[in-house]
């Protein structure tokens, strides 16, 4: 099955996602890509909306193979493949991945103060999960910072990737788990870039009800 693009995505999941309505879960977007996906999210579940700031750790001649990520406060979450690297190589490549992460603190935050996580119930939306670094990092984050319940809504992973997650969330929905998976865009028919415009934008508008818009139901295509 392929998406015919994130929103579609983001519908599913909505689906799988309806016994949090009423419940006023925090659902965080993972920049840049998830975002627009998760402002979706928050609307149907009547829930706020947030990001959760993360970055994978590129591997040495590969920078699209995660060897870990890191989280905006520099607390770095190992991954499979970061013995390859070099003490030197990981210190610039964490250097490199905390600048981009504080540049877009600092965008987003003129949009939206960050909501505090702490006692809620927190939904983080990813389009799709590759190795599995960044959403473990995400999830890190999130304890850290004393969630009460952490649940993760992707679009689609590999099975050894949600078996990673799976012991650090409390709940994860997840559409497909192919186990011919080769990247995230091979799953979804306009996998086109979301960019800082765009999650600023989907960050700024308010809540469906507040713009006098009817809420989307899943039987209720977006145009």
């Amino acid at each position: 099955m392929r998406f015919s693009d994130r929103e579609e995505a983001a519908a599913l999941l909505v689906e799988r996602l309806a016994k949090f309505k009423g419940q006023h879960p925090l659902v965080l977007g993972v920049p840049r890509g998830a975002v627009p996906m998760a402002r979706i999210i928050a609307d149907a579940l009547d829930g706020d909306l947030d990001v959760v700031l993360v970055r994978k750790l590129g591997a040495p001649g590969q920078r699209e193979l995660a060897i870990g990520a890191v989280d905006e406060t520099g607390t770095v979450l190992a991954g499979d493949y970061i013995d390859i690297a070099d003490e030197a190589y990981l210190r610039d490549e964490i250097d490199e991945q905390m600048k981009v992460l504080q540049a877009r603190r600092e965008l987003y935050t003129r949009t939206q103060t960050p909501i505090d996580p702490a006692g809620r119930i927190c939904i983080i939306v990813d389009d799709g999960i590759a190795t599995g670094s960044s959403m473990l990092a995400a999830i890190h984050s999130l304890r850290a910072r004393r969630a009460k319940t952490v649940v993760v809504a992707v679009g689609v992973a590999p099975p050894q990737a949600l078996a990673r997650i799976s012991a650090a969330a409390d709940e994860i929905v997840c559409l497909q788990a192919p186990t011919g998976f080769y990247a995230v865009g091979q799953f979804f028919a306009d996998f086109s870039e979301v960019t800082d415009d765009m999650v600023v934008a989907a960050l700024s508008r308010p809540p469906l009800e507040a713009r006098g818009c009817p809420r989307r139901t899943p039987t209720t295509p977006w145009k």
